[in-house]
């Protein structure tokens, strides 16, 4: 299940507390204590390609559209 639909759902469940607490008690998603799902983009908060490097915390595709800004340069390619 991914954290989107257990949202969705949560939504549908707040008027129906036994359910809810039910599905809290049996469907909740674990919270990450370490590895690849812990770590999230600051900027969109995506989980996958995460460039933890300088600090920067940031996806790959979140880093391509600020990495001129923040003084990467691209070598190898004119550009």
């Amino acid at each position: 299940m991914t954290a989107k639909s257990y949202k969705k759902i949560m939504k549908q469940l707040v008027r129906k507390k036994a359910k809810l607490k039910r599905f809290l008690k049996f469907c909740k998603p674990k919270n990450r204590k370490y590895g690849r799902g812990r770590k999230r983009c600051i900027r969109c908060g995506r989980a996958g390609a995460h460039i933890s490097k300088y600090g920067l915390h940031l996806c790959r595709q979140c880093f391509r559209e600020v990495a001129r800004e923040l003084g990467f340069k691209k070598y190898g390619h004119e550009v």
